[in-house]
């Protein structure tokens, strides 16, 4: 099933709240369930409601969850009691919500929260392991990381791994590092991944076993080469329009989904196009393109 998500409209962790131009929730679901995606991401914790608010507000519109994304300080064992917080406020979300509309359950969708110095530097860990974590980091990381698994298992939910620009797992070793140590699942996040240094096509062969959900957008290469060449903040990669509508960038979009096909995948496909807001409404445009460009392909 085909879902949208709140970031491809501007509202994300970085602007809701922070810049005026985010729209409001209302205007998102709208533009959501009018392109004809049968579902949405729950974008920043209370963005589209809670409780029943949330679930009305889906309910109305016909709408899915496909899931919630949270970045959490796997390797910092000090700070898991609010970890732990957090993610129990997601699976409230997603308990209240419940699945009737699609019969898939939504995904925890968990992030390393990164660091100042990897938001500094995005893309770089795919020549220079230097600024990833060393031997005792990992081993601090991958805890978190089972202490999570296990919290959402047993509420219930099978958590996945998005690899993310500018935090600590965005470079191919570093996700196949994460497979290695932890039992959880990974979100194929395929324009977070060209951003990485990584090849979409590749990590369908190399990790299908291991993919349990899936963000699909379209990232201009040479744009991102630029960022990293030029050690910009990852805030660039936003006000730089590297991710693009599917079809525009370098994304082998149909090898992608075909390979995801012969694998048997079976969960949310959300599209994701990362946008900082605009009062034009070019991204609901860019939405609507999108969900055509699959339907086109029969999704």
């Amino acid at each position: 099933m085909v879902a949208n998500a709140p970031v491809s409209y501007g509202a994300f962790e970085l602007t809701v709240g922070i810049l005026p131009e985010v729209p409001e929730p209302e205007t998102v679901l709208d533009a959501v369930a009018d392109a004809g995606y049968a579902g949405i991401d729950l974008g920043p914790p209370g963005y589209l409601g809670q409780g029943d608010v949330l679930a009305e507000n889906l309910r109305r519109r016909g709408l899915g969850l496909a899931g919630g994304f949270l970045k959490l300080p796997f390797s910092e064992p000090q700070a898991w009691p609010r970890m732990r917080d957090d993610i129990e406020v997601l699976l409230d979300a997603f308990d209240a919500v419940g699945n009737a509309n699609t019969g898939l359950k939504p995904k925890p969708t968990l992030a390393d929260a990164g660091s100042d110095a990897r938001r500094a530097n995005p893309g770089r860990a795919a020549t220079d392991r230097s600024i990833g974590f060393d031997h005792e980091r990992w081993k601090r990381f991958a805890g978190g990381v089972e202490v999570s698994v296990a919290q959402c298992r047993e509420r219930g939910y099978e958590p996945t791994f998005h690899p993310e620009t500018g935090t600590h797992i965005e470079a191919p070793w570093e996700i196949d590092k994460v497979l290695e140590l932890t039992s959880i699942g990974l979100c194929l996040d395929t324009g977070h991944l060209l951003l990485g240094g990584g090849d979409p096509l590749q990590a369908v062969r190399d990790w299908g076993g291991r993919i349990n959900h899936v963000h699909l957008k379209d990232a201009r290469r040479a744009v991102v080469d630029q960022i990293i060449r030029e050690s910009a903040p990852v805030i660039e990669i936003w006000r730089r329009h590297a991710f693009c509508r599917l079809g525009e960038g370098d994304l082998e979009v149909d090898r992608v989904l075909a390979l995801l096909e012969e694998g048997s995948y079976s969960g949310w496909l959300v599209v994701e196009q990362d946008v900082l807001p605009d009062r034009e409404g070019k991204p609901a445009v860019d939405q609507r393109a999108n969900r055509r460009y699959l339907a086109d392909r029969g999704l």
